[in-house]
């Protein structure tokens, strides 16, 4: 299964959930936002099945002033 995440083709054996998705890519699973095609998935949902030929963008906060 392959899907994009911020802008780079990724291949995964199985269709993962965005907090498997987000946990494999070794991704802090706090101050993160993730989107699945544009549509933000808040982190109570993060056991949605990420779907095949997702376009994802995950942001992370960063502290500044």
């Amino acid at each position: 299964m392959s899907f994009t995440v911020n802008g780079e083709r990724h291949e995964w054996d199985a269709q993962p959930t965005v907090d498997a998705l987000v946990r494999g890519l070794g991704l802090p699973d706090r101050g993160v936002a993730v989107a699945v095609d544009g549509a933000v998935v808040p982190r109570g949902r993060w056991d949605t099945v990420v779907p095949p030929d997702a376009v994802i963008e995950v942001v992370t906060a960063v502290q500044g002033g």
